[in-house]
């Protein structure tokens, strides 16, 4: 494959800028609380953008359109699951969360969060909390390597490996150098750019096929089934794809951002900027998908997963590829930057600070949550050399296991005053093992997805843990009422 110069050096200038605001949020990062959360700064806006993009990463332009351009218009069930899972999120964890968080004891991460919010003296579920994070962060971070590899591969001719080397470097060269503000300042540029590029290359297909009634007879001669929204669907695929909302209030990187905001308040019209922006691209993505199906009728796609990067760079000429060749890295940088830093944070303030090195430095802590970065990028990469990692079953299985291991805890812990540290602790364990041995088996009922049982059997163990035993520690009751009283007079 020949290199098209404008594509390249489009494409290496929104590089450049990256790099740059790196380096700038560097200089502005004095500190772990710099490092982790930014100092609690975010504005609504950069909340929105961030939340947004960290949360739908190379799913988005990767995983999705090639669903669709699969399977038709029934994978837009996906998409509605989660576009109702994170108003919910929004609209019953956000404010309470950043809230909750900043009472207890200023807490920087989910597991300093969860020790400090049931005064859990024996540590077992700060070191819990931070092995189901490492754990599934590993695979989610792969995912994105993968998606990082494939658009590098399919981009500028390179093989596979050397691709996965080139997108691991970049991903991890800024969220090395800035942490939280350099993640959050770029994934606001990032939602951007996958705003526009999933509004204008599916646009472009219609214009060039015709219309939108050419478009979707082609796809249906193509395929059948692709505009039917059931298509001969089974109860348990419906529900497997409505459930992927049920993962919202579990996962780390999204959760990460509502406790960064600047005030609760401020998560109010974050909230409809968040929402606006999601319904939007989410809608380009199967739209993306639905026109590939006819685009490319007489030369199908071997990967499905590249049905966007071959649209927009057969579609436009070599500039504006570039452009939305980087708005595909966008996507993926934008998840894979949260996840090592939320890893990073897990090792160097929950494991480092709490257990190898009680009185490190402030400079200290912060070298390691870099080193730490590094070193989850390098597990990531392991995984990702296989070639025939998917991008979509890498993601599937990490946010369902993150949606089941933490999503009741999260929603429990900030709602209901009874709940205990035991009962935390059983529900993660209920999720994470539920995920993992569901995951491992076929045919019948274990054809749905693993993240409704992980669900289920977790928020039935902290409902039977705590209704048997409920919460008898003053300190923790008294917590609760305060937070209560905050959240209603914000």
């Amino acid at each position: 494959m020949e290199f098209d110069a404008p594509l390249l050096l489009t494409f290496n200038a929104y590089l450049l800028l990256i790099l740059f605001l790196g380096m700038k949020a560097y200089r502005q990062t004095h500190d772990l609380g710099d490092y982790i959360l930014g100092g609690r700064k975010l504005g609504a806006l950069v909340t929105a953008l961030s939340v947004g993009a960290s949360d739908m990463s190379g799913w988005l332009l990767m995983g999705l359109p090639g669903a669709v351009y699969l399977s038709g218009l029934s994978e837009l069930w996906i998409g509605a699951g989660l576009a109702v899972g994170a108003y919910l999120n929004w609209l019953f964890v956000a404010k309470r969360l950043r809230i909750y968080s900043q009472h207890a004891s200023n807490a920087l991460t989910l597991p300093d969060y969860f020790e400090n919010r049931f005064q859990d003296k024996t540590r077992v579920l700060r070191i819990l909390s931070a092995s189901v994070i490492l754990l599934f962060f590993t695979f989610y971070a792969a995912s994105g390597l993968v998606g990082g590899a494939i658009l590098f591969e399919n981009s500028f001719g390179l093989e596979y490996s050397t691709a996965l080397l080139t997108g691991s470097l970049v991903i991890v060269a800024y969220t090395f150098l800035g942490g939280f503000l350099a993640v959050a300042w770029t994934d606001s540029i990032q939602a951007f750019l996958m705003l526009l590029a999933l509004l204008v290359a599916p646009a472009a297909v219609v214009i060039t096929l015709g219309g939108i009634p050419s478009v979707t007879a082609e796809a249906q001669r193509v395929n059948p089934a692709s505009m039917e929204l059931f298509a001969d669907m089974g109860v348990l695929a419906f529900l497997s794809l409505i459930a992927w909302g049920l993962g919202y209030a579990g996962q780390p990187h999204i959760l990460a951002r509502f406790m960064a905001a600047e005030t609760p308040e401020k998560l109010v019209p974050a909230r409809r900027l968040a929402m606006a922006w999601m319904v939007i691209v989410l809608f380009g993505s199967v739209t993306a998908g639905l026109t590939g199906i006819a685009y490319f009728a007489d030369a199908p796609l071997e990967n499905p997963e590249t049905v966007f990067i071959e649209l927009s760079q057969t579609l436009f000429n070599p500039w504006v590829a570039g452009i939305i060749t980087a708005a595909i890295l966008s996507a993926i940088m934008s998840t894979i930057d949260s996840q090592l830093l939320v890893s990073s944070s897990v090792i160097s303030e929950d494991i480092y600070r709490v257990f190898i090195r009680p009185n490190a430095s402030g400079r200290e802590l912060l070298a390691v949550s870099r080193a730490a970065v590094i070193l989850v990028a390098i597990l990531a990469f392991i995984i990702a050399s296989d070639r025939e990692s998917g991008v979509l079953d890498l993601v599937s299985y990490a946010w369902a296991g993150f949606g089941a291991a933490f999503g009741p805890t999260i929603v429990f812990s900030l709602f209901w005053r009874a709940m205990t540290a035991h009962a935390a602790i059983a529900g993660m364990l209920a999720g994470a093992f539920t995920v993992v041995f569901w995951s491992n088996l076929e045919g019948g009922i274990f054809d749905l997805y693993e993240i409704v049982p992980g669900f289920l059997t977790a928020s039935l163990t902290i409902l039977g843990f705590s209704f048997f035993q409920p919460e008898q520690n003053q300190r923790v009751l008294t917590d609760f009422d305060a937070v209560k009283m905050l959240q209603q007079d914000s």
